[in-house]
């Protein structure tokens, strides 16, 4: 028997542990990495929960991605992965306020958020002082050229 052989016994406790770690990496992984889950992808009926942030004065005038100037003081937002110039609407899970803001910009850059708002925003959900909130992303209107795609 060469030394790099396992006995049974241990083979098959190694196998035991194994199977172990891998139902419990299966079983926790979808949680490891953020709270936020969604449903639907861009193009159909698009909802998101999870944590949205703020951001304001120190960019405001700098370029977004979509070219328009950033501007604290109207109800934008950052969004990953909705096509620029989608309307959302965006409802504190925390008190029920909501407010409709159009995705301009691309973020938000930290992990656990799934939304960034301007500060006009944030006011309209009550969320300034605590800087972040709980809340659902639904799409009220995507940009004239994506409905057209989508409804065909």
């Amino acid at each position: 028997m060469s030394q790099r052989q396992l006995r049974p016994e241990r083979l098959m406790t190694f196998k035991k542990t194994l199977t172990a770690a891998a139902l419990a990496i299966a079983i926790c992984l979808p949680f490891s990495f953020d709270t936020a889950h969604s449903t639907g992808k861009p193009g159909t009926d698009f909802r998101q929960v999870g944590t949205a942030s703020w951001y304001g004065p120190g960019l405001h005038g700098k370029k977004t991605a979509s070219g328009a100037r950033f501007d604290q003081n109207k109800l934008t937002a950052a969004h990953r992965s909705l096509p620029l110039n989608t309307v959302v609407k965006v409802t504190n899970l925390e008190n029920g306020k909501a407010v409709k803001v159009k995705v301009n910009d691309r973020g938000p850059y930290a992990k656990k958020r799934v939304i960034d708002l301007s500060r006009a925003a944030a006011r309209k959900l009550d969320m300034t002082d605590d800087g972040t909130a709980r809340v659902r992303i639904e799409v009220a209107e995507y940009p004239a050229s994506d409905q057209t795609a989508s409804s065909n």
